[in-house]
């Protein structure tokens, strides 16, 4: 197992970003972006495997999750977001990443490309992602997945546990393994409700962003995603005709855990096909 370098970068107003690093320094950079309620662990399968040869590894903690710091009100600015990607690009010295960005780590990533263009990237990749929120999105989600917001957002133990283990079970298509579905759990329950409840207090509709979009574009989705509905993908897919579209048979929300091999094996083949970064 490759060691991991660990950071803690500040963003524009201050936020310490909990971000770790493994794999080849010299290959194409990947900057991971996970979903909500998530942490930089979602990416493990990735951390440690095949692709620390060639790609240069990186994960993040977001705003608000798993070691990074959890400010009360910094949840809403689309700038902010789009900083803390900057930031760790910065701070890094990441030349053309790709960002992978899973479910919510879509919107973010249209939050960064919004304020600092493409210049700086290599390519994009969204896995099971929104690119909506608010009422724009809620065609697209699942309702076994709505039906949990509300818990979402409750300081009541009982009923926020109850609305996270639903959650979990929702995430994988089938029963996820006892081992994952414990260790998933664990760090969701870390992230305060307030924000989870911060982070839905966004509406926005980035369609027109990803017409314009002229780095090349990776779309993955499981079919069976009960909580960002594979529509959203074949939504997304249409507004980028020159993307590449990966669907999932029998593959959740998570097709980076449930399908580790494939999506493995398509992000490097991804990453090879981008021009070499310069600079």
């Amino acid at each position: 197992m490759r060691p991991l370098k660990t950071y803690q970068i500040p963003s524009s107003d201050g936020t310490r970003l909990y971000v770790q690093e493994t794999g080849n320094p010299s290959g194409r950079p990947v900057l991971f972006i996970h979903g909500y309620s998530q942490c930089r662990l979602a990416w493990n399968k990735q951390l440690h495997s095949n692709l620390a040869d060639d790609l240069r590894l990186v994960v993040m903690d977001i705003r608000g999750h798993g070691l990074s710091d959890k400010p009360v009100d910094a949840y809403v600015d689309s700038r902010l977001w789009a900083d803390d990607i900057q930031a760790v690009i910065q701070a890094l010295n990441l030349k053309q990443p790709i960002l992978s960005g899973w479910s919510y780590g879509g919107v973010i990533i249209c939050d960064y490309i919004q304020f600092y263009g493409e210049d700086q990237i290599g390519g994009t990749h969204l896995v099971s992602a929104v690119t909506r929120l608010g009422e724009p999105v809620m065609p697209f989600l699942g309702k076994a997945f709505v039906d949990c917001i509300p818990g979402f957002f409750s300081t009541d133990a009982e009923t926020s546990s109850k609305a996270l283990q639903t959650f979990m079970h929702i995430c994988a298509y089938g029963e996820p393994k006892p081992e994952d579905y414990y260790f998933f759990l664990g760090y969701n329950t870390i992230v305060p409700p307030y924000v989870r409840q911060g982070l839905f207090s966004r509406t926005l509709n980035y369609d027109d962003l990803l017409t314009r979009l002229r780095k090349p574009v990776l779309i993955t989705h499981g079919i069976k995603d009960e909580i960002v509905l594979h529509q959203m993908s074949e939504h997304n897919a249409h507004l980028l005709p020159g993307a590449r579209f990966s669907s999932y048979p029998d593959v959740g929300h998570a097709p980076f855990w449930e399908a580790t091999e494939r999506f493995n094996q398509e992000l490097c083949e991804f990453a090879v096909s981008l021009p070499v970064a310069v600079g």
